[in-house]
């Protein structure tokens, strides 16, 4: 009898253990699998398109998982809205987040970073042809739309044009849209999610091209790996080496008439911005 309910209880605890130890070890190693974070939401980024997912982050994120041994039928694809990214982390939900993730010195008390991949700048989008608005100066007296919870639009008002009319919305489609109907004259973010936006435009919007501040984009990765954050800085450093990175910026911003800041692209993993 006593053997029995021994039996019995070190069997409970040895699965007690193994879930234990798949919850914390993030999934990938339990299943073949690896799980990447990315936005949904965002046209030429990460955008979830009839059950596909496509954009610059997207293609970033394939090819970092192909050099860490992965195929792209063994990627899992992970919502990452920008508050929870932190969390999914930590969580252990996903192995890597690749999500206009700006390096922060404020989240790498949190989590840390490989990269970066990418250095976006705030910049400004407008109706095609509109010569009213070249710049964030320009704005005074004029209607900006940014999206709800961000600071973008706030930039503008505090160093460039304080009589300028803020007007939030739910997301940047949303925005667009109210630039299409002259409801607002100009549209805010970092210049790479406004060159997607006006890549879907179908020519109709565009990127004034002068991007006043520097947004570090990194991909994120749980505290403490180390290991990690070398493969994925290895794997960047052979997408620009290769033509690759260029390639998929050029696919996903087709149309867009973007061409990302030289002074500061292709950046150094693990250069400026990630010190």
């Amino acid at each position: 009898m006593k053997k029995t309910w021994f039996k019995r209880a070190l069997a409970a605890l040895c699965a007690l253990t193994c879930a234990v130890s798949l919850a914390g070890c993030g999934s990938s190693q339990s299943d073949g699998k690896i799980r990447i974070g990315i936005k949904f939401d965002q046209p030429g980024l990460g955008f979830k398109k009839s059950g596909t997912y496509v954009g610059f982050d997207v293609d970033v994120a394939k090819y970092i998982a192909k050099k860490l041994g992965y195929t792209e039928d063994e990627i899992v694809w992970k919502e990452a809205p920008s508050k929870q990214r932190e969390a999914m982390l930590q969580n252990g939900d996903v192995d890597f987040i690749i999500a206009t993730y700006s390096i922060t010195d404020e989240r790498k008390k949190v989590v840390d970073f490989a990269g970066p991949y990418f250095v976006a700048g705030q910049d400004l989008l407008v109706r095609k042809g509109d010569t009213s608005v070249r710049g964030p100066e320009d704005l005074n007296g004029k209607r900006l739309c940014s999206v709800t919870g961000s600071t973008s639009a706030v930039t503008v008002k505090e160093k460039f044009a304080n009589e300028v009319q803020l007007m939030e919305q739910p997301g940047y489609a949303e925005c667009a849209t109210a630039l299409f109907s002259g409801i607002v004259d100009a549209v805010t973010t970092d210049d790479i999610i406004l060159a997607g936006l006006a890549s879907a435009s179908r020519g109709r919007l565009e990127v004034v091209g002068k991007p006043f501040t520097q947004e570090y984009y990194g991909v994120g990765v749980k505290k403490g790996s180390n290991d990690l954050k070398k493969k994925i800085n290895a794997a960047i450093t052979d997408m620009e080496k290769d033509g690759s990175w260029k390639r998929a910026l050029a696919d996903n911003t087709k149309g867009a008439n973007y061409t990302p800041n030289p002074k500061y692209n292709p950046p150094v993993p693990n250069g400026k911005g990630n010190k």
